[in-house]
């Protein structure tokens, strides 16, 4: 019988095909050139284009821009409200991760949720909610006209109220990273403080705070960057104020769309990324300051018992949330029922027209609806595959280059946004310099945005679930046979599934009420659901815009409400296993 010997021809091209999976060195220089493409290559051609004039280096849009003295006042504003909003941020983060941290406080983790809820509800619908609960004939306003005295009414479209309504929103930031790192803090250290003399004030001051520096300075950052990078607050309560931040003044600037309008947004954009840069810096001085604690056990216990003050440190509290997380998305809600804006809120005056506008007559709003699920979803599921993957490599492989690629993935969400969105405009509107594939102004440049912004939501995810499993159990998995894909399914996935899911639910909610990148990507029937509900306010159309919002609203809570109730199972089913 006639052996089937392969011939020279059947072998060369399956050595070819073997090689090329087989050969780490080409898939390394594809993900190189992948990351260069999609993160690198938009930041250096939005810096490139604010140091050209006529096609070569110059300095003139600089010298332009900084002898404009609306660049001035513009750059003042942001200032001013971003430390003044942050602040407000670590001053509000702080106390609340030391009341939940160290005292007796009751209902700790119901208290965590409305802690949480003003930074899951997206800016521009509580900047929404706070206009309608303060607006003249708002629920503040019917409330206060019960009082025997009057009182004055608070005017959000200000420097001001663009600062309390940022602070607000971001505060969350600070208490999340702060609270660990405080449980954290051996109390050990604050007894002997104690004992030594020291009074809790200076206990706090001398111990805690530096102990505790890491997360505080590391949460006062993420605020610091949030309050910068922020579009929908300083849009909603700026622009009819005539307020401009650096983030509504490139959006200005670009839709505008004068002879070099452009090359004036790039320069803004490049001096928006130096203030973002300067609080890196900042963060990096602090934290280089900082003692690090070596123990990872968090301590739960209460250390300070409030006794006979708890009851009305509780009541303030609760107040506290109910005015700043309920009342103003119960307001907005009343408002979008309303038949006409600024009716009395009766039974004559309330109607569903607007939520019918919504849902069924308007074909925008129905349209941004099925674009922005389509995005947020495209965009979790290949952040899912994409981000887990280098996860898992960037922990078990650990080298020089897959830090730098972890370092490049993560600096678009580090920038401003509006710096992101303008410089996805010049990397894909002529990716090749005389060729336009049509990507700009379709659909396809957002779901390029959103991917390349948010996937670093999903890599830090699975990094955080890869290090949770130890290394032993994939090698015993091996040794039993296990490789490749039966390992992943049998062993990896199971362990990782709720880590990831964290981080794929973040990276679709983000996505599906994303409006700082999409509010300069847009284009005709690519409109998502941040662009349409700015529209609708810009143009007067609040019961609109509110009606939009509650129902926004209203699925994110419904989203928490399936992720709790998967979760709950799926430890349950753990449980059984065990």
């Amino acid at each position: 019988m006639k052996a089937n010997i392969p011939t020279d021809r059947e072998i060369v091209p399956n050595q070819v095909l073997s090689s090329l999976f087989t050969n780490k060195r080409i898939w390394t220089w594809i993900g190189i050139a992948l990351i260069f493409l999609f993160f690198l290559l938009p930041i250096y051609r939005l810096v490139a284009l604010s140091f050209q004039q006529n096609d070569s280096f110059s300095l003139a849009n600089y010298t332009s821009v900084l002898q404009d003295a609306t660049t001035w006042t513009v750059i003042q504003n942001t200032i001013v409200i971003v430390i003044g909003s942050t602040a407000i941020s670590v001053s509000l983060g702080i106390s609340l991760a030391w009341l939940v941290a160290y005292t007796d406080l009751r209902a700790k983790k119901l208290m965590q949720i409305f802690i949480i809820l003003p930074f899951v509800i997206p800016s521009y619908i509580s900047t929404l909610a706070w206009t309608q609960f303060l607006g003249a004939n708002g629920l503040f306003q019917q409330l206060v006209a019960l009082f025997p005295f009057p009182v004055p009414a608070i005017n959000l479209y200000s420097l001001v109220g663009i600062i309390f309504v940022l602070g607000l929103s971001h505060y969350p930031l600070v208490y999340l990273l702060s609270v660990s790192v405080l449980r954290k803090i051996p109390r050990e250290l604050e007894q002997a403080s104690r004992v030594s003399g020291a009074s809790r004030w200076t206990t706090f001051r001398k111990v805690t705070i530096p102990l505790a520096l890491p997360g505080i300075a590391s949460g006062g950052f993420l605020a610091f960057l949030a309050n910068l990078d922020n579009f929908g607050i300083p849009a909603f309560l700026g622009i009819p104020a005539n307020i401009s931040v650096l983030s509504t003044y490139i959006y200005q600037q670009v839709v505008g769309f004068g002879p070099t309008a452009f090359a004036t947004a790039a320069t803004l954009s490049v001096i928006l990324g130096v203030i973002a840069l300067l609080g890196t810096f900042i963060q990096w001085l602090l934290l280089r300051k900082s003692k690090r604690i070596e123990t990872t056990i968090e301590d739960k216990q209460p250390r300070y018992f409030l006794g006979k003050k708890k009851l009305f440190i509780e009541i303030a509290l609760w107040c506290f949330f109910l005015l700043t997380s309920i009342v103003p998305l119960v307001s907005m809600g009343m408002t979008s029922l309303l038949s006409a804006y600024g009716v009395d809120f009766t039974l004559e005056n309330i109607s569903l027209k607007n939520y019918q506008f919504v849902l069924d007559t308007s074909p925008k709003a129905k349209q941004a609806m099925v674009n922005s699920v389509k995005l947020a979803l495209i965009t979790t599921v290949i952040g899912i595959l994409v981000g887990t993957a280098f996860a898992y490599y960037r922990i078990r492989k650990p080298n020089h280059l897959n830090k730098w690629a972890e370092i490049s993935i993560g600096l678009p969400y580090a920038l401003p946004g509006t710096v992101m969105g303008l410089s996805m405009i010049f990397a894909w509107m002529e990716p090749i310099p005389g060729w336009n594939p049509g990507i700009y102004g379709s659909v396809i440049i957002l779901f390029i945005a959103y991917l390349t912004r948010f996937l670093i939501l999903q890599v830090r995810g699975s990094i955080t679930a890869v290090m949770q499993v130890d290394v032993s159990m994939e090698e015993a998995a091996q040794v039993s046979g296990s490789n490749g894909w039966s390992k992943w399914r049998k062993i990896l996935i199971p362990l990782l599934l709720p880590g990831v899911l964290s981080g794929a639910f973040l990276v679709f909610l983000t996505s599906l009420t994303e409006l700082t990148v999409s509010s300069l990507l847009w284009s005709s029937n690519s409109e998502t659901i941040g662009v349409v509900i700015f529209g609708y306010e810009q143009a007067g159309y609040s019961t609109y815009s509110t009606a939009f919002s509650s129902l926004i609203v209203g699925l994110i809570i419904l989203g928490f409400i399936v992720l709790y109730i998967l979760e709950y199972f799926w430890n349950r089913k753990g449980l059984k296993q065990a």
